[in-house]
């Protein structure tokens, strides 16, 4: 479980309840169909997070919410991470921010976070954001809702994070702009879909 410190894959990761997870996805179909259907990707996400680290190296972290501290160790043991760590409380932003800079903070020169809600993640993404990261300050996996799937940073850079309107489709927008303030050139990974509707879920039935 001891790797370099260089670079750090996070994988922001909702324990798959019925009821606490995927809520939207849950309205169509039901919470436990919601609940099976979270539990499956973020298995995706995971295995090939898994993947992408014998490839690539990076210290693989699982971030947990709906999870007391023991359990989710567990969890993430159970899925492979080499380290697992609460998101703890407040909005999406500020749990992200606290990851991020956990990372910077333990060593880390390169950050990528993910969610876990991505059908088409593949390991090609991961070391396209990672090696994007050696000539550019920022990644981001632009999402086909107007969000991003994928941030990466070279440092900690918390005002990407604050006053964004996260779930809207203004987040993509509002994050460059943040990224253009701080006289930044990201880089632009390929667009991807997650899955938060009953419709989202046709293309991988």
């Amino acid at each position: 479980m001891g790797q370099p410190a260089g670079s750090q894959l996070i994988v922001m990761a909702r324990w798959p309840a019925p009821g606490r997870c995927k809520r939207r996805l849950a309205g169509s179909l039901g919470a436990a169909a919601a609940a099976r259907i979270q539990s499956r990707l973020t298995s995706h996400t995971l295995a090939v997070a898994r993947g992408g680290r014998r490839r690539l190296g990076f210290e693989l972290v699982l971030a947990v919410d709906g999870l007391a501290g023991r359990a989710a160790r567990r969890w993430g043991v159970a899925l492979g991470a080499d380290r697992v760590q609460l998101q703890g409380p407040g909005g999406l932003g500020l749990r992200m921010q606290r990851q991020v800079q956990r990372a910077f903070r333990a060593g880390a020169r390169q950050v990528v976070v993910i969610g876990s809600d991505l059908p088409q993640l593949d390991g090609d993404d991961l070391v396209a954001a990672f090696a994007a990261l050696e000539s550019r300050a920022a990644v981001l996996g632009p999402a086909h809702d107007g969000g991003y799937w994928l941030l990466g940073l070279r440092q900690p850079q918390p005002a990407l994070m604050a006053g964004i309107a996260w779930g809207t489709p203004r987040v993509l927008t509002q994050t460059l702009a943040a990224i253009d303030r701080l006289g930044l050139e990201p880089a632009l990974l390929a667009p991807r879909g997650d899955l938060d509707w009953a419709m989202d879920l046709r293309p991988w039935r």
